[in-house]
């Protein structure tokens, strides 16, 4: 197992045990981790603390992790990747996670050396290379040096996870991405469950297609998804 030596971690836990034992873990790692029991404050270190991760539990007191995950994003406009962790394993429990932002979804108990992997795929996808080039596909823009995407000019607010799947979509527009595919960009080789996947395509769409007249996210049944311009006739 590989180490994510020097990683920035916020660690925001109320169960006093579980997180000794995490932040051990993490710290024999090489991480630097910063801990809070509740969510207004680790509301407050998320703002003023520049993180590489944060690993948030949903069950909080003061502010839970939903409300916490989605002030981060709407409020505050954070793009640290956030790891949401619940004893919850039910499927509205993920949406509603994705929805208030969270890019990733671990369901208690679980593996230390899985929680390091996932920590490492948010992290690499995080600082993956950047380029100048912009990408469009009708009247959305997305631009990679400066992580902004905007469609009739209206600026959208995608998670990391989102903007690395439209970033995806958006070179390959002459084909169907495979779910593989997206998978090994987001994941890497330790892929979540099946509904993760769907869960952040969900999401993506609500901000990508569903305010706007003509959707540009098309499925292909049993393969995978295409991000297309339908009125430009490009189908094929």
């Amino acid at each position: 197992m590989q180490t994510i030596e020097n990683t920035r971690v916020l660690l925001v836990e109320d169960h006093r045990d579980l997180a000794e034992t995490i932040l051990d873990f993490l710290e024999s790692m090489g991480c630097i981790v910063d801990y809070a029991a509740d969510g207004m404050s680790g509301l407050h270190l998320a703002r003023t603390e520049s993180f590489d991760v944060i690993l948030l539990d949903v069950m909080l007191p003061g502010m839970d992790g939903l409300k916490l995950c989605k002030r981060l994003r709407e409020q505050h406009e954070s793009t640290v990747p956030i790891l949401m962790t619940t004893a919850r394993d039910e499927l509205n429990d993920k949406l509603a996670g994705f929805e208030s932002g969270a890019d990733d979804y671990l369901v208690k108990p679980f593996d230390l050396p899985e929680l390091v992997a996932r920590i490492q795929s948010l992290v690499r996808r995080n600082r993956g290379q950047i380029t100048n080039s912009k990408l469009q596909v009708a009247d959305l823009i997305l631009d990679p040096g400066t992580r902004t995407v905007t469609r009739q000019d209206v600026p959208l607010t995608l998670t990391p996870a989102g903007f690395q799947i439209l970033t995806l979509l958006m070179q390959n527009t002459h084909r169907v991405v495979t779910r593989e595919e997206i998978e090994q960009s987001l994941w890497g080789d330790e892929p979540p469950a099946s509904d993760t996947l769907r869960s952040q395509i969900y999401k993506l769409r609500k901000q990508v297609d569903k305010p706007f007249e003509q959707p540009l996210i098309m499925t292909s049944q049993g393969t995978g998804y295409r991000i297309i311009d339908a009125t430009a006739g490009n189908l094929g």
